[in-house]
């Protein structure tokens, strides 16, 4: 069995903003592949299904994003599974809006949730880097990326989320390769046999992101989600 993790804070408040990309690709394997119902277990929401073959579990823990590793841990030893069993999808800052990357092991780069994990099952897991780009200033990081995707981030984001979905199968066999040339084929799709590149869809206009209205206590409070 594998095991794919998406990072991200439970609620209605937290559904689209851009630390929740794990829950969206999670979300968009389970409905493009026929997955059960999600139900909670672990202190998470949990769907089970087959990838080509390849029995998997999708888990979404519900423990906010700076304790993730409890609910790991959790379904980790409830079906005996190894750090090489698991996959974490998850935002990552340092990679361009849409950009994707595989990484096998390594740092949590400040990460709270991939900082969780470790700390409940070691280093030795594969991550799937999702690119939503960085704010300019570290101290901008966490109302950019506890903020919604705006409208002009929505085609793109649906193009990665598609290409994950389709290279589901091959992340399961552990094909990274595979799994990358899939995502690839949404996000930039090969030129056609004219040698001119498919029409861009027109650009949406950018949006200035939302002022930020919480209180003082509420943007301490979300900091250390």
């Amino acid at each position: 069995m594998k095991l794919f993790v998406g990072l991200g804070n439970p609620g209605n408040k937290y559904t689209r903003n851009r630390h929740n990309i794990g829950f969206m690709a999670l979300d968009r394997i389970a409905e493009d592949h026929g997955f059960t119902p999600w139900k909670s277990k672990f202190q998470a929401q949990i769907s089970e299904g087959n990838l080509k073959g390849a029995k998997t579990l999708l888990l979404k823990p519900q423990t906010f994003m700076n304790l993730s590793g409890q609910a790991v841990g959790e379904a980790m030893r409830f079906y005996k599974l190894t750090p090489a069993d698991v996959v974490v999808l998850h935002d990552e800052l340092d990679l361009a809006p849409g950009k994707c990357r595989v990484k096998q092991g390594g740092g949590h780069a400040g990460h709270n949730g991939l900082r969780s994990i470790h700390q409940h099952i070691g280093a030795e897991y594969a991550r799937v880097r999702l690119g939503i780009g960085h704010p300019g200033h570290k101290d901008a990081v966490a109302g950019y990326v506890l903020r919604d995707f705006p409208k002009a981030d929505e085609a793109w984001l649906d193009d990665l989320l598609r290409g994950i979905s389709d290279g589901a199968a091959e992340l399961a066999k552990g094909d990274g390769g595979k799994f990358m040339n899939a995502v690839a084929l949404r996000t930039a799709p090969p030129r056609s046999s004219g040698g001119k590149a498919a029409a861009p869809r027109p650009a949406a206009k950018p949006e200035p992101e939302a002022p930020d209205t919480r209180s003082a206590l509420e943007r301490l409070v979300d900091k250390f989600k």
